[in-house]
């Protein structure tokens, strides 16, 4: 199964301009044989574009995702919709549980090579350092998982990084790949390729972490997307350009790494 992350100039405030991005994004990605596409985090309105959170908040079956279903089945290519500023009273009736009548989420969204939406995830850490993602977000509460290509896939969001325990439970959950839609700003570079790996290492499962570029008026994203193999070795990563960052994963790769050092099967409670 080949993963292509594609990290992408986020503009901040344009959402139009950041949608025509991605859709460019998938369809090279595709031309050049990836399976799933995964884009970053708020790629349409920019993280750090907090005044226009409220603007720009759309459901489930909005125009952000509704596109992309469209451009997901066109070109034969599964789309993991990096996340978007969802309207959660907007999306209650759409048929996948939200942790809230109303308010916004930062939402993650599993479209199948069809465009069929088969998983909802609302980033769980709402990150409040300097952020104001806790004031106007609603966190998530469910850990979904799809079955794609031989693997279980789950979804994280950024943040969600600096928490493990996380990661352990999709690992109980059956996962075997996990995609990290991210807005990491300079300078915590460090943090960002450590945590990745980290995950990867400690769950012995595929991470692909991507990240936006872009600059705005109190961070820059830092790039650096990069996908991590089960024993931690990096098979593609980018630095702070524009990009589309792809691998070929293997499930028996897993298998074999899980097989052959079982620490997972150690853990003690």
């Amino acid at each position: 199964m080949r993963l292509a992350l594609a990290q992408l100039d986020v503009a901040s405030g344009d959402p139009d301009a950041n949608r025509k991005r991605a859709h460019e994004a998938i369809r090279r990605a595709a031309a050049d044989g990836a399976d799933l596409v995964v884009l970053p985090e708020l790629f349409t309105v920019g993280y750090f574009a907090f005044d226009r959170y409220s603007r720009e908040a759309e459901p489930l079956d909005g125009e952000t995702l509704t596109g992309l279903a469209e451009t997901a089945a066109t070109e034969g290519v599964a789309v993991v919709a990096g996340s978007i500023v969802e309207d959660l009273a907007a999306s209650t009736e759409r048929g996948f549980e939200t942790p809230a009548e109303e308010g916004l989420a930062n939402t993650a969204v599993f479209l199948d090579r069809d465009g069929t939406r088969q998983a909802v995830y609302r980033k769980h850490h709402l990150f409040g350092y300097g952020s104001a993602e806790q004031e106007l977000l609603v966190a998530g509460e469910s850990l979904p998982t799809v079955s794609f290509e031989g693997f279980t896939l789950g979804m994280t969001t950024c943040y969600d990084l600096r928490f493990p325990e996380l990661y352990r439970s999709l690992v109980d959950a059956g996962a075997t790949l996990t995609v990290v839609p991210s807005a990491w700003p300079y300078p915590r570079v460090e943090h960002w390729e450590l945590f990745g790996r980290a995950r990867a290492v400690e769950n012995l499962m595929y991470v692909g972490a991507v990240n936006g570029v872009g600059q705005f008026s109190d961070a820059e994203l830092l790039g650096r997307s990069t996908i991590y193999d089960p024993w931690g070795t990096t098979l593609a990563s980018a630095n702070d350009d524009p990009a589309l960052v792809s691998a070929d994963l293997s499930p028996e790769t897993v298998a074999t790494r899980r097989e052959e050092f079982p620490a997972l099967a150690d853990r003690r409670e």
